[in-house]
């Protein structure tokens, strides 16, 4: 291998992608190539280490206390630990023929003195730890898609009159500055005058042109801080279905950005489904829609997007979707007299790919619930044909126990709570992740409020509520070797029951016992550090772990779009080191998690 190869290669291994040329160049001259053939020990307590080795070719297996620890293939490197702290407690076994660098220990320790992101990778804490692993995944698709901001795209000159302006005074102000829209301040409030609000308002009403412009402008004005993501702007576009925005610098409107800018710079087509949707006349229409969305998932998960996000805007346009079918399916009269709810990971905005339907219908107390009985079976039909499966446990609108009237959730909210069998608890937490999508929103903030104020002084049924949390092992043995599953799929682990559902449900009994109402998981645990209840590096260790979670979750998922059962799972052995190290700190924090909880709710004395 040339002088240059090792340099590239070198150059390419984190964390030595942190360092300078000229360190790498130096480096390549102080490293020696050796080899070992199958089977060679390479450190053990009785051997000792005096080289950080770097993997060329082959594969070494780490072992602690006799049981498999670690695998390290091309390009990995090991063991740093018993270079910095002298303490050896692993022994490290050649698996497949291994020729390898050999860094010597007194220029790796000179390394950790002189540099220092070489030595924070190795010293820091789990945060920046994290971090640092998921930056260095996504370092060459991240930085252009994610961390662009409204700062960084072109932004149209503001035309700002006051509320008393003539709209031909404003107009003519309009025209002077070439500007697309007018913006009204009604004293620390604005509004916004589009070309459809002079057409509508203006022509179409036949107004004088001396009419304020006021009269014709649509208020409030939906505003974006120059200095947030343009990634935010995008789901912002997508929740109010709008075409224009103003940006705001210090308190003060500093000019326009547009829907069409923020596409081309994108250009993930993700608004272009949502017009779609909004224009779909039919369930065909929608259908034809649907077949984008696993590209855009695709796309942003290639382009490095943090799962949770992708999720975020996943499920602004699977709003769209569900609205429009309720739409096609509930007559006019109809649609404002109940509240359709989704509940499950899409009332979490925690849902990428389309899982099994899990929803239901707050119908106010002067309609009669059978009335929307044949809309509703025609709407889980219709979710049926766009590739939403009926849920096994029939929680849809389609079942009358998911359909009934704002009093009679009230009363359900009463037996649930009062009852501590397993069937009511679960419920429960379903009912606790309702997220409103249509209709009339106040039946459910209604109902949420009511189950809220149920749970003062309720610590018994939080408690139960909360040992659910514990109802499956994290597959973490006490050495932090991965324990795999025996049974379906032999060899892998279930992300679901190992780390997600403890994160989600205890997460989400926490913020029953202090009246949180937000549903999405991560908004739930800031908001829970804002209350003091979990201090901030603890909720930034669960946010950062349920990330991994998800984001592995996410690349099963991929592989098994159509089976969802199987897209839990994942092979431990097929992850890269990176991965492998992130998903055994992700399972400590669950565990870290797991011990929280029956603390704070003294789980060891609930029976």
């Amino acid at each position: 291998m040339s002088i240059y190869d090792q340099q590239q290669l070198l150059a390419s291994v984190h964390p030595f992608s942190l360092l300078k040329a000229g360190v790498i160049e130096t480096l390549s001259g102080s490293m020696d190539i050796a080899y070992y053939p199958k089977e060679s020990v390479l450190i053990s307590k009785s051997i000792g280490s005096d080289y950080l080795y770097i993997i060329i070719k082959g594969i070494v297996h780490e072992y602690l206390d006799d049981e498999l620890h670690n695998v390290y293939n091309e390009s990995d490197s090991f063991d740093a630990n018993a270079l910095i702290y002298s303490d050896i407690k692993s022994h490290f076994v050649v698996q497949e023929d291994l020729i390898c660098y050999l860094l010597p220990k007194e220029i790796f320790l000179n390394l950790i003195q002189d540099h220092q992101a070489f030595k924070d990778f190795y010293m820091k804490d789990f945060i920046a730890k994290h971090q640092s692993l998921k930056e260095h995944e996504l370092q060459n698709d991240l930085t252009p898609f994610m961390m662009a901001k409204v700062s960084d795209i072109y932004l149209h000159v503001k035309c700002l009159v006051p509320k008393s302006t003539s709209i031909y005074t404003a107009l003519q102000e309009m025209q002077d500055l070439r500007a697309k829209a007018i913006i009204v301040q009604d004293n620390e409030d604005y509004g916004i005058v589009t070309d459809s609000d002079l057409r509508q308002r203006l022509l179409l009403a036949q107004l004088p042109l001396s009419t304020k412009v006021k009269d014709i402008a649509s208020f409030p004005l939906i505003c974006i801080a120059k200095s947030d993501f343009l990634f935010n702007a995008l789901l912002m576009f997508l929740k109010h279905d709008i075409k224009r925005m103003a940006v705001l610098e210090n308190g003060e409107i500093v000019g326009i950005l547009e829907q069409l800018d923020l596409l081309s710079h994108f250009a993930n087509h993700s608004h272009l489904i949502a017009v779609q949707v909004q224009k779909a006349s039919s369930i065909q229409d929608l259908q034809k829609i649907q077949k984008n969305q696993l590209y855009l998932v695709e796309s942003l998960q290639a382009r490095g997007v943090k799962t949770r996000y992708i999720s975020k805007l996943v499920s602004e346009l699977n709003a769209k979707i569900y609205t429009k079918v309720y739409q096609l399916s509930v007559p006019l009269e109809l649609q404002n007299k109940a509240a359709l709810i989704l509940m499950g990971s899409e009332g979490r905005q925690e849902q990428i790919l389309h899982t099994d339907q899990d929803n239901a219908l707050i119908i106010d107390d002067d309609t009669k619930a059978e009335i929307f009985e044949p809309f509703m079976l025609t709407f889980s039909s219709h979710l049926q044909d766009l590739g939403f499966p009926p849920c096994p446990g029939n929680i849809m609108v389609s079942n009358t126990f998911w359909r009934r009237n704002k009093r009679h959730y009230k009363e359900q909210v009463d037996i649930w709570v009062d009852t501590l069998n397993s069937a009511s608890l679960q419920e429960l937490s379903i009912f606790s992740d309702a997220l409103y999508i249509c209709g009339n929103e106040n039946l459910l903030n209604e109902v949420k409020t009511y189950l809220h104020q149920r749970f003062i002084g309720r610590e018994d049924i939080l408690a139960h509520l909360a040992k659910s949390a514990l109802s499956f092992e994290t597959p973490l043995s006490l050495f932090s070797n991965f324990v795999t599953n025996n049974s379906s799929y032999k060899n892998e682990i279930d992300l679901k029951k190992g780390g997600i559902f403890a994160i989600v449900h205890g997460i989400r009994t926490l913020c029953l016992e202090y009246n949180i109402t937000n549903t999405n998981t991560i908004l739930r645990i800031k908001e829970l550090n804002n209350k003091n209840i979990i201090d901030k590096n603890f909720a930034t260790e669960l946010v950062e772990a349920f990330d991994t979670l998800l984001s592995m979750r996410l690349k099963a998922m991929l592989k098994h779009p159509n089976d969802y059962e199987r897209a839990n799972f994942i092979d431990p052995s097929k992850l890269e080191k990176y991965e492998r190290d992130l998903l055994k700190d992700a399972f400590k924090v669950v565990n870290s998690f797991k011990k929280f909880l029956s603390f704070h709710f003294h789980l060891n004395v609930v029976t």
